[in-house]
């Protein structure tokens, strides 16, 4: 009670005694549980358990599923007869000694049983068990052979699959319904898994016994607790829905994780949050992070993730940047240089000793001028050294040669505000997306003019854009009209088609921040004050996008460090009581950071 996971163990009489097979976070802290009976379950879905939550204000169901690749058939291994409703005797006949006559169901057949002196002690324990085969459930009527004045009901029963017929009625199991046979009371699984996931387990299979196939087994990594209704969760809950027929991802079980806090920086004062919204928050390479801060001067904190803990409570030495910083961004070729995009349509270039900061920087190793309005965003080329590009208020991208500190190229075409510009993988094509509701597509080296445009999201809120698949495809986010957030695919050859496809997602103010790991095709999609972050596998047939587990943490973080599929790393976390906490920045480091033997992919 007061705790808001749900844990599953697989209980045998053999070492070890207690195998954990999932767990589960719940919305709100645990006040009472309950199981609710095997006979209202949905079996046709594959649900093996559901519990009912008690909290402050609800009564919650959390549903276990089994993902099976048909749902038109009962599965035997899954469901083996169960305790029925049918007792087997009452109180006055089991002091009357009724325990020889055990009324046993199973497969929907009636039978009775008549124990002799030699029965095991385990006969005197049975009770009324029936099949949750839902065209196998009878209506049963309780009969004591024992105690005058209760004797059966004529009901008649016929089994739907020997054809036995009891001789008094022929009334037949067709033409009754088990009161426990539809729970829609309590919300069918069916009903909500259309907002979930749409990826399903791989089958288990059947055996030829139930008892000799272990929880574990049959359950693997497959079974999942969930809040019915409730958002993905992070931390090792690994939610799936009802079975559905489509492909599903390979990665559709990735977790995430927290550290422990002694990998954190914590004590982290000062944080600016109103960097603009085509900028990340802040910016980190596989040895530090620079985080820009709300002091006047554009001061910029440069911290040593090789130095986790508490910061101190005095000042740290920062990077005095001269004016507001606008966009901020590391050189993949050197950890040690930083590029600051100023509010004065200035970008300058820091050099970071050797250790990290030990005092304050005043003088920037060089300063790059040519726009004339604020600059919205600035990106390295992935490819070359000393090349960068930035785009600006001035409706001009323009690239920079760093080692002769000039402009050499001014793109033009924009008609309005740039929300968002990337490179190829291979460093050939520059694509940006506006707010004039277009995606243009430029090769620097032949023209300075787009060589394709198409049509990008229509609402004018903000967009990101990022390759995808080897550098064929471009996935955009952005708004509709509606001010829904949902993520479109675009083949980079065909942009004036249009989109291939498009996925709504949720309705929320911010810009989804898009960040995709080449290696697993995965997207990981987050907006700055979001509390999840959303996982899909992206694939150039369709249907395009394949849902993976989400991640929501309740750790107190206000500003995150690294992003994961198992484990989470370093966090950048200030304290506060917010739960779950608000992402205002979010970054990814190079894959080179990834505890491979954890099995960490991003």
């Amino acid at each position: 009670q007061g705790e808001n996971l749900l844990y599953c163990f697989e209980v045998a009489p053999t070492q070890p005694a207690l195998t954990q097979v999932t767990q589960c976070r719940t919305e709100g802290s645990t006040r009472g549980l309950a199981a609710v009976p095997r006979l209202a379950l949905d079996v046709m879905a594959c649900e093996v358990l559901r519990v009912l939550q008690l909290t402050d204000t609800a009564l919650v169901p959390v549903s276990f599923l089994v993902p099976r690749k048909s749902v038109q058939e009962f599965h035997e291994d899954l469901f083996p007869d169960c305790m029925g409703t049918l007792p087997a005797t009452d109180a006055q006949g089991w002091w009357a000694g009724d325990s020889q006559q055990v009324s046993v169901i199973r497969g929907g057949v009636l039978a009775a049983a008549t124990a002799t002196a030699l029965c095991p002690p385990l006969c005197s324990m049975q009770v009324g068990r029936v099949s949750l085969h839902p065209a196998r459930r009878p209506t049963e009527t309780f009969t004591s052979p024992i105690i005058a004045g209760t004797g059966p009901t004529s009901t008649g029963h016929t089994d739907t699959d020997t054809g036995h017929t009891d001789a008094d009625t022929g009334h037949t199991d067709a033409d009754q319904t088990s009161g426990y046979s539809s729970p829609s009371s309590l919300a069918s699984p069916g009903s909500t898994a259309t907002s979930l996931s749409a990826s399903t387990g791989p089958s288990s299979g059947f055996a030829s016994s139930p008892s000799q196939k272990s929880l574990q087994s049959i359950l693997g990594e497959q079974a999942v607790g969930r809040p019915r209704g409730a958002p993905q969760r992070g931390f090792g809950a690994l939610t799936h829905p009802s079975p559905v027929a489509g492909p599903s991802s390979r990665f559709r079980h990735a977790q995430g994780r927290v550290l422990h806090r002694d990998c954190h920086l914590t004590n982290l004062r000062g944080l600016s949050l109103t960097t603009p919204g085509e900028c990340d928050g802040f910016c980190a390479n596989h040895q530090r992070v620079a985080l820009p801060l709300l002091s006047a001067g554009g001061q910029i904190a440069v911290l040593e993730l090789s130095k986790p803990g508490r910061l101190p409570d005095a000042a740290v030495p920062t990077i005095q940047n001269g004016a507001a910083v606008a966009d901020l961004t590391w050189d993949p070729f050197d950890p040690r240089r930083l590029a600051v995009a100023g509010e004065d349509a200035r970008i300058r270039l820091w050099r970071i000793p050797e250790g990290g900061l030990q005092e304050t920087l005043q003088e920037p190793e060089a300063i790059l001028r040519g726009h004339t309005e604020k600059i919205y965003s600035i990106r390295f080329h992935p490819i070359a050294s000393d090349l960068l590009v930035s785009s600006s208020y001035d409706m001009t991208v323009r690239i920079w040669e760093l080692s002769a500190g000039q402009e050499v190229l001014c793109l033009q075409g924009h008609t309005d505000q740039i929300f968002s510009m990337a490179w190829s993988p291979d460093g050939k094509k520059l694509a940006t997306v506006s707010k004039d509701g277009r995606i243009r597509l430029y090769e620097p080296r032949r023209s300075s003019q787009p060589q394709q445009e198409g049509p990008g999201p229509e609402g004018g809120r903000g967009a990101r854009l990022v390759w995808v698949c080897g550098g064929d495809y471009l996935l955009v986010s952005g708004f509709d009209s509606r001010s829904e957030r949902r993520i479109l695919l675009y083949r980079a050859q065909a942009l004036p088609e249009g989109p291939l496809s498009v996925l709504g997602l949720d309705v929320a103010p911010s810009t989804l921040l898009p960040f995709y790991d080449e290696d697993s095709s995965i997207v990981f999609l987050t907006g700055k004050g979001d509390t999840r972050v959303f996982l899909y596998e992206v694939t150039p047939e369709p249907p395009y996008f394949l849902e993976c587990n989400s991640f929501t943490s309740n750790e107190p973080h206000k500003v995150k460090g690294r992003c994961a599929a198992s484990p989470w790393p370093p966090y950048l976390c200030c304290q506060t009581p917010l739960t779950p906490p608000p992402h205002q920045g979010f970054v990814f480091l190079p894959k080179t950071a990834c505890e491979v033997r954890e099995v960490e992919f991003a």
